[in-house]
């Protein structure tokens, strides 16, 4: 059976479909983007051959193992033909062992043109690691106030063509108490890492990739150390606008959403709003009084966000007086800046 490396993989086999044969759980846990889950045994045969494997002997695992995937061989050949009906797949499980090495001799035996990742996914996710840890794309900042319409301006950047990475998107988070309104669950970090490697390995080396600035935790996830250090480090174009504009944008953004998830996300500022402005929040939401809610919550954001600015303290930030609240507007400003 012929092995490829993570790095041979990404660097020149895309056209092979990769199949990750360990359990849902595990895949659910973090996958390689696009890796076709596979599984050689759910979560509970994967606990109960591991068992054996701890507690009585290696083979009294792999004789389970046999029967458990003996009654799976069929499905297990139609569904990577689904999968990849070209036949051409790379097959990988945790450490790149018995499982993926079992299913790889099945699909190789039912004349697929199969590969078997080498170290498995730990392999890969050491790859991927190492990937990120590595300047290929000078990083440009777009930073501003909550409220500054900092990612529609990202978007804008985009459709003018030049290269993006939405972390919030990828994180599935706006960054703030209201940041999980009308999201999808966020990814682990580990997925999360996955997520951005695979949109920074799809724009070319050396070509200037344009972010949002976000703090080292997203919600819940965080963002990879040597990532960070280079957003940290990176040139930063600070958008000011009027207060007025800002409002416009929150309440775009959040006025839709359900009171009660409104109520709730400045219910967690309690502390930091303090009660007084916390029940004028409230007040105004029952009354839908949006404009005065946003303001409220621009009293604390606003101090965070000089907080933030003056602790990280990037090398070179240039102030960006909007004309105009149209993002596009915004974007061909930032552009014949750059």
């Amino acid at each position: 059976m012929q092995t490829l490396t993570a790095e041979t993989f990404f660097a020149g086999e895309a056209d092979r479909v990769l199949l990750d044969v360990r359990s849902p759980g595990e895949y659910a846990r973090g996958h390689a983007p696009g890796a076709v889950n596979l599984p050689l045994f759910s979560d509970a045969e994967r606990a109960e051959v591991g068992t054996l494997y701890k507690q009585e002997s290696p083979d009294a695992a792999l004789l389970r193992g046999l029967e458990i995937a003996g009654g799976k061989m069929r499905q297990l050949v139609e569904s990577a033909r689904a999968a990849a009906p070209q036949g051409r797949v790379v097959v990988q499980c945790w450490r790149g062992g018995q499982r993926s090495g079992s299913v790889a001799w099945l699909l190789e035996k039912a004349g697929m043109d199969v590969r078997q990742l080498a170290g498995g996914y730990k392999a890969y996710r050491a790859f991927v690691r190492s990937w990120l840890a590595t300047e290929r794309h000078p990083l440009r900042v777009i930073s501003g106030p909550t409220g500054s319409g900092k990612t529609r301006v990202l978007h804008a950047l985009a459709a003018a063509g030049e290269s993006i990475i939405d972390l919030e998107g990828l994180a599935n988070h706006k960054g703030s108490s209201f940041g999980a309104l009308g999201e999808a669950p966020q990814p682990t970090t580990e997925s999360f890492e996955n997520l951005l490697f695979a949109a920074l390995r799809r724009i070319p080396p050396g070509r200037t990739v344009w972010v949002e600035d976000e703090s080292r935790m997203i919600g819940i996830v965080c963002q990879p150390d040597a990532f960070y250090d280079r957003l940290v480090a990176a040139p930063v174009i600070e958008l000011e606008q009027p207060e007025e504009w800002r409002v416009a944008n929150l309440v775009r953004d959040y006025a839709g959403y359900q009171p009660e998830d409104l109520a709730a996300a400045f219910t967690r500022l309690r502390k930091r709003l303090g009660g007084q402005h916390l029940q004028a929040a409230l007040k105004a939401l029952e009354q839908q009084d949006f404009p005065t809610a946003a303001r409220i919550a621009l009293v604390y954001y606003d101090k965070t966000y000089a907080h933030y600015a003056a602790r990280k303290g990037a090398g070179e930030v240039t102030r960006l007086t909007l004309q105009d609240p149209d993002p596009a507007v915004t974007a061909r400003q930032i552009l014949n800046l750059a």
